[in-house]
């Protein structure tokens, strides 16, 4: 029986590499973006909205995916910030995800800009795991103009764990007999998951490395952080659970996010949200596919997903009505707990299915279709903030209600 083989293919800072690569492709001469401090926000001309992604140097400054474009700035004032391209990203995800389909007989994609390659089996195809990864991941930059790292493993977690070692343009492998080497001297913040409120109580319990939480008392962490305790103490010793995923698993269109820094505001939430609904409900419109089911995931800082679904009353692709169902439900979800994970889940799809109308929406629905086919247009030629939907654009700090 074969053994198993995963590979995790993550695109270096997404959202700005992709901008980039546009850029680059108008005007070699430009700088690139992803070799000074610069990040994808919302609004960036208002300096509202939180931040989307980050180049290396950004992240040199501190400045973390999730956070308000306030205080980004105030870590790095010389902050370059770029407005979203939302038609972009899904247009150059389905590049990733049909590129990796040619050469990997199962690709699952985890979100917009990653996915996972069972590649168990593929021994005679690719002798060398780590020498094909490499090949992969240079034809991967030299067609489309974007770096990706690449984790090879034997689960997912572990998977992933490698390709967020050194980046970028890396291949890293992270093997059960490697985990004492390389996973257990880091610090106990950089294991999946992980966030600052509990990596605070772990250093409290004399916990500071992913080594020091592998050969925990399970029960002591069971008693101090709950079911996240043996979650974690399951994932510092290289356990990956049996469902390891995001609320991109659900076999539908989905996009997920994990926070560096807790979101603990409805305002911050729902930027986040509306920022997922975008990519969703264009990934649907690219394949000509409407949604009939949305769903949101929330996930605490004690490792528990909560999540909620609605059947529409008719499948749709149109992002304003996907988002009210979002925010709807969000509203319905939210505890007020502080949030590690937001997700936006499309399923029950049907290719090009017709719109049920109802008494009170006849031609509002058809409207929303020739605005969102509008926008999509002229995002994709000049950004996402060279339009706005009127009914979005104080979203901000006042969260809607269905």
């Amino acid at each position: 029986m074969a053994k198993p083989l995963v590979f995790h293919i993550d695109v270096n800072s997404a959202f700005l590499s992709w901008e980039a690569a546009k850029q680059h492709n108008e005007d070699p001469s430009a700088p690139d973006i992803r070799d000074i401090p610069a990040a994808i926000c919302g609004n960036p001309k208002s300096r509202h909205g939180i931040i989307l992604a980050k180049s290396i140097p950004a992240k040199k400054y501190g400045v973390v995916t999730g956070e308000p474009v306030s205080q980004a700035l105030k870590k790095c004032p010389t902050l370059t910030l770029i407005a979203p391209t939302y038609g972009l990203y899904v247009e150059n995800s389905h590049k990733l995800m049909e590129h990796l389909r040619r050469y990997c007989p199962e690709v699952d994609p985890f979100s917009i800009d990653e996915a996972f390659c069972d590649m168990t089996g593929t021994e005679l195809l690719y002798p060398d795991p780590i020498a094909f990864a490499h090949s992969l991941k240079d034809e991967i930059r030299e067609t489309y103009g974007f770096t990706v790292n690449i984790g090879i493993s034997s689960n997912r977690l572990l998977a992933k764990m490698a390709s967020d070692f050194e980046k970028p343009d890396k291949v890293h492998t992270l093997f059960p007999h490697e985990v004492p080497s390389k996973m257990w001297p880091l610090p106990v913040e950089n294991l999946l998951f992980i966030g600052k409120s509990t990596a605070k109580k772990l250093h409290e319990l004399g916990i500071h490395s992913i080594g020091d939480l592998a050969v925990a008392d399970p029960t002591l962490l069971q008693n101090h952080l709950k079911k996240m305790g043996l979650t974690a103490w399951r994932y510092a010793n290289g356990h990956s659970d049996g469902d390891f995923s995001h609320a991109a698993q659900n076999k539908g269109y989905s996009n997920s996010t994990t926070m560096a820094e807790d979101v603990t505001t409805p305002g911050q939430a729902k930027e986040i949200l509306l920022s997922l609904t975008e990519t969703v409900a264009s990934r649907l419109r690219y394949d000509d596919m409407k949604a009939g089911v949305v769903s949101v995931t929330i996930r605490n800082t004690d490792f528990e997903d909560h999540s909620k679904q609605v059947s529409l009353y008719s499948n749709t692709n149109v992002t304003e009505e996907l988002y009210n169902e979002v925010s709807a439900l969000f509203d319905k979800l939210w505890d007020g707990s502080p949030i590690r994970l937001l997700g936006v889940a499309a399923s029950k799809a049907e290719e090009g299915s017709a719109y049920q109308y109802d008494l009170f929406n006849q031609g509002k629905h058809e409207k929303l279709e020739k605005l969102d086919a509008a926008i999509d247009k002229v995002r994709a030629r000049y950004g996402d903030d060279s339009i706005k939907r009127a009914t979005l654009l104080n979203i901000t700090y006042r969260p809607r209600k269905k």
